[in-house]
């Protein structure tokens, strides 16, 4: 029988909010297994104990965290949600007809009380030592990667400004290595070069001038910010976020918040899985002087066509020579300001060889190759990308890190910068992996009752 329904919204009835919220509710999880105390206490510095509104600053952080779980974009957009969402009440601990915080006030925090300050940081540290405490963390195999978010800022609006380039942590080691080197070689040591400061040409966004120009082989050009993520192999907790601008390579923090990650949560790293763009001579030193187990994806080189790659040319490490492709002996020569020793082929053997115009076009017939004073290093890494262990360790990095960066995207709304700056960006960030860590820990903690 047809019989439209009466509408009766106008209505009044007895109901309470947790009657309304399912009991399988992700925040109800989140509620019963996160512990958020810890927040008060963090923030207790910058509120003043006698002047001012009462607040409570735990609503504030959870309307946040609400906003990174459901990859709310917008603050004005969360305060709304809040509003018809039974859930985010309760999850708040507001009534039916309690007032919703201002999304304002969550800006105004974000500028002025808590500018300048490393509350975020300490947030993400925070959660991350309470999945240590549950034993979901085991802090021995780690993965690392980096992936960008768009910055808020058109990349056709740029100047063109000549920067510095900075000196890298490891240049003093390294010319300690080359000294050695030369000295071991029979070689005088280097003379003394005037310092030169080293510039580049780089495209400043006039929109957000913090964020940096990335142009990558297959990838989009665009303004955008780095996040350089580690996930632990046991339940891939996000161990560490950093942000960085999109023209930092990879390499460049990887040691630094490698070491952070050692002494901030006492981990005792046995090996480590990355990708190619972190197959450099320092990090596989690094890694080395840790006595850390590394697997780096192998980086494909474009010789030159219609010459030998260099692999062709094999090292014999007991006599320090080379042997090309006709068996012919380069013999090592000098160590450059570098770090690279060049080996030089005998050019009256060269003249006459069947393979020459596949060896070398140099006029004076001279096949050079060069050889990093730390390239046994990045040949032990090598070594270990092939041995059983590498290869299943460097498969689990695609189930791990990518996945997470997936997640991070699909779920929680990374693709972009909501804010600008690398501060805001920041945040964004450590909130985000800090809001993915919480429900694995949640819903692991829930399955096991």
């Amino acid at each position: 029988m047809l019989k439209p329904r009466e509408y009766t919204q106008n209505e009044y009835e007895f109901v309470s909010i947790d009657e309304m919220v399912p009991s399988d509710h992700l925040l109800r999880k989140i509620d019963k297994y996160i512990d958020f105390s810890f927040i008060l206490e963090k923030v207790r510095p910058y509120y003043s104990e006698e002047n001012g509104r009462p607040s409570d600053p735990l609503i504030l952080f959870k309307m946040m965290f609400i906003g990174y779980l459901y990859g709310i974009r917008s603050e004005r957009q969360l305060e709304q949600e809040i509003k018809m969402n039974m859930a985010y009440r309760w999850f708040l601990g507001l009534k039916f007809h309690d007032p919703i915080p201002h999304h304002s006030t969550i800006s105004w925090n974000r500028q002025k009380r808590f500018k300048d300050t490393n509350i975020f940081q300490e947030i993400f540290d925070e959660i991350v030592l309470q999945a240590i405490n549950h034993k979901m963390v085991g802090g021995r195999v780690l993965f690392s990667d980096s992936t960008h978010l768009k910055a808020n800022a058109n990349k056709h609006k740029f100047t063109k400004e000549e920067v510095q380039v900075e000196t890298r942590e490891y240049i003093e080691d390294l010319n300690k290595a080359i000294e050695e080197d030369r000295e071991k070689q029979g070689k005088k040591p280097l003379k003394e070069k005037e310092e030169v400061k080293e510039t580049k040409e780089i495209r400043v966004s006039t929109t957000d001038p913090e964020c940096g120009f990335m142009s990558r082989e297959n990838k989009q050009e665009m303004f955008c910010y780095l996040d350089h993520r580690t996930t632990d192999m046991k339940f891939n907790i996000i161990t560490d976020a950093f942000v960085t601008a999109g023209n930092v390579h990879d390499s460049v923090p990887y040691l630094k918040r490698l070491d952070r990650q050692i002494e901030r949560f006492a981990f005792k790293v046995e090996a480590v899985a990355l990708d190619s763009g972190y197959l450099t001579t320092p990090i596989c030193k690094g890694l080395s002087d840790r006595n850390i187990f590394g697997v780096i994806a192998h980086r494909r080189y474009h010789p030159t066509t219609g010459l030998f790659p260099k692999w062709k040319f094999t090292y014999n490490k007991e006599k320090d020579v080379y042997l090309c492709p006709n068996k012919q002996e380069l013999v090592y020569r000098t160590t450059t300001r570098e770090g690279y020793r060049e080996y030089k082929s005998d050019s009256k053997k060269c003249v006459n060889c069947p393979l020459l115009s596949e060896c070398t076009r140099s006029r004076n017939k001279v096949k050079v190759v060069t050889r990093h004073v730390w390239e046994e290093y990045k040949e032990k890494v090598r070594l270990n990308r092939l041995s059983k262990s590498g290869k299943m360790l460097y498969k689990f990095r695609k189930e791990k890190v990518e996945r997470s960066f997936a997640d991070s995207k699909e779920l929680h709304g990374l693709r972009y910068c909501r804010l600008r700056g690398i501060k805001n960006a920041s945040e964004q960030v450590l909130l985000t992996a800090a809001c993915q860590n919480m429900k694995k820990i949640a819903t692991h903690l829930a399955r096991l009752g």
